[in-house]
């Protein structure tokens, strides 16, 4: 099989390009796409647990621990003991944190229409619903 015909090649390759270029959009913020996810999900649900925030964005426990590690230091969120249940962490935004929004949400936006303007509308939508697919199919072994 050509290489060029695997469905891993094409998507690392394309997600590699992608994770490139926002990396390089996000560095005048001082930020990594997984910090922006971790944003992100705060944004949606104000607060959120570790574990929440994990698997919303598929990572692993060990590394949503290192990426919310560095951004409690950088001070762009905060992780307090949850007072309805101690064994639990709650996640916020801080202010800093959330001043990054409109910022993030206008790069997403550029990001998007960089990578997407050459598709019709109907290909973009396509395109969504089938990464979407790959990743419920993920989600229901």
């Amino acid at each position: 099989m050509e290489i060029k015909n695997c469905i891993n090649y094409l998507l690392s390759t394309s997600q590699n390009i992608v994770f490139r270029y926002f990396s390089e959009k996000l560095q005048n913020l001082d930020i990594t796409p997984a910090q922006c996810g971790v944003l992100g999900c705060l944004f949606k649900m104000e607060k959120a647990t570790p574990k929440e925030i994990g698997k919303e964005l598929l990572l692993e426990p060990s590394s949503i621990s290192g990426v919310l590690e560095r951004m409690q230091k950088n001070g762009l969120i905060e992780r307090n003991i949850d007072p309805q249940n101690r064994r639990n962490i709650i996640v916020t935004a801080t202010e800093k944190g959330y001043a990054l929004k409109p910022k993030l949400e206008n790069i997403i936006s550029e990001m998007n229409s960089y990578f997407l303007n050459n598709f019709s509308k109907e290909e973009q939508d396509l395109l969504k619903k089938l990464f979407a697919n790959i990743i419920e199919k993920s989600q229901n072994k």
